[in-house]
C-alpha cells in the first residue's frame, strides 16, 4: 500500500503541475491522488461526500477552464479570428516557451489574430486582454480546486 501513496503524491504533483501546464489534465489528476490514497487506505481517507464533491469539483473545473477564455473573450469583443489566433498562440507558446508561454501565447495569439483576420483590429487588444483573463480565471479556478484536493490528501496521509 505504501507504492500506492507514493504513486498518489506522484499524479497530486503531476496535478498541481498541470494547473498551468495545459497539456496535463491537473485536477482531475490531483483527484485521481485522492483516489488512489483512499484504496490504499481501505476507502478510509476522506469521507464519500468529500470525495463526491471534490471529484464534481474537479471535473466543473475542468469544463470551466475549456470555456473561461471563450467567455471572456466574447465578453470583451473577440471574433472567432481572435479565439482561433488564441488557440495557436497557446500551443506555439506551450511548445516553445514553456510553461510561462502558454499563458503569453495566448494573448499575443488573440491580438494578432484580431490584427491579421478581423475586420475589427481595433478590438485587437481588448480581445487579447479577453483571453488573458479567462486563461488567469481557468488556472486561479484549478489551483484552487487541485489545492483543496492536496490538503484533503496530505491530512489523509499525515494521520496514518
Amino acid at each position: 500500500m505504501i507504492a500506492l501513496i507514493i504513486l498518489g503524491f506522484i499524479v497530486l504533483a503531476a496535478g498541481i503541475v498541470g494547473c498551468v501546464l495545459p497539456i496535463i489534465p491537473g485536477p482531475p489528476l490531483a483527484y485521481a491522488a485522492l483516489i488512489l490514497l483512499s484504496i490504499a487506505r481501505k476507502w478510509e481517507a476522506v469521507s464519500p461526500t468529500v470525495l463526491i464533491v471534490l471529484g464534481a469539483s474537479a471535473a466543473a473545473v475542468t469544463v470551466m477552464d475549456y470555456l473561461m477564455p471563450l467567455i471572456t473573450s466574447k465578453w470583451k469583443g473577440a471574433s472567432k479570428a481572435g479565439i482561433w489566433g488564441s488557440v495557436a498562440g497557446m500551443i506555439v507558446g506551450m511548445v516553445f516557451f514553456p510553461p510561462f508561454g502558454v499563458i503569453i501565447g495566448t494573448f499575443v495569439g488573440a491580438v494578432l489574430g484580431e490584427l491579421l483576420f478581423s475586420n475589427r483590429p481595433d478590438g485587437a487588444l481588448k480581445a487579447g486582454w479577453g483571453v488573458f483573463l479567462g486563461t488567469m480565471l481557468g488556472i486561479a479556478l484549478k489551483l484552487a480546486v487541485s489545492g483543496v484536493i492536496a490538503v484533503y490528501f496530505l491530512r489523509a496521509v499525515a494521520r496514518g
